[in-house]
């Protein structure tokens, strides 16, 4: 609202100074917020950096067994062992909250499995297969994990920057023109009421000469 639309009285400055007095209250909270999201991020930032290490870690040792495992034992040995597989990963997804933001939590259930389980026969394998499969099952482990972790920090990032710019609105923009709103009707009550005293004097002037 321009400040030449604002009605000049009492009650519009009373109701300006409660709606500066909310805006204020609210950047103090939004402040917080943005500032307590962007501890949470670095906080996640720090994981995220260390799981992604142990990923690529996770990804160059499962290539390397896998490549062994061919040249040893051929990849037809290989191929078949992973079709015997029966017991397939499952993923769950859930949802936590950090400050309001919605994140979501990945569990994984039946992905390092023990020898017994893995479906191939014991006979016509070996250890070279046995570390690929524990090689493999430690990657998708770390791929959940990173998932997790970096869908969250997208998600905070995102309501980091939406809080920012409300806390700029309020700060730059909302607050600024409710406070020239406030001077304008003083200003204006002012001036009211010094028309209203001269008009008086001229009035009792005017009463005084006729007597």
């Amino acid at each position: 609202m321009a400040v030449q639309d604002v009605k000049p009285t009492r009650s519009e400055l009373q109701d300006l100074q409660k709606r500066i007095k909310l805006s204020q209250n609210g950047y103090k909270l939004l402040k917080m917020k943005r500032d307590g999201l962007i501890l949470e991020f670095f906080k996640i930032l720090n994981q995220a950096r260390g799981v992604r290490e142990e990923l690529d870690a996770a990804y160059a040792n499962a290539v390397e067994k896998v490549n062994l495992a061919s040249a040893v034992d051929g990849s037809f040995t290989l191929k078949s062992a992973s079709f015997a597989v029966d017991a397939v990963p499952t993923i769950e997804l859930k949802s936590t909250n950090i400050m309001g933001v919605v994140v979501p939590k990945i569990e994984g259930s039946d992905v390092h499995k023990a020898l017994h389980q893995r479906g191939y026969g014991l006979v016509g394998t070996d250890a070279y297969i046995d570390d690929v499969a524990d090689a493999y099952e430690i990657l998708v482990e770390k791929i959940i994990v990173a998932a997790e972790l970096e869908t969250t920090m997208k998600r905070l990032l995102d309501d980091i920057e939406k809080t920012k710019r409300r806390v700029n609105a309020l700060e730059f923009k909302v607050i600024p023109e409710f406070q020239e709103q406030v001077k304008f009707i003083r200003l204006r009550l002012e001036e009211m009421e010094r028309e209203s005293m001269s008009s008086l004097k001229k009035i009792k002037k005017k009463k005084a000469a006729q007597a």
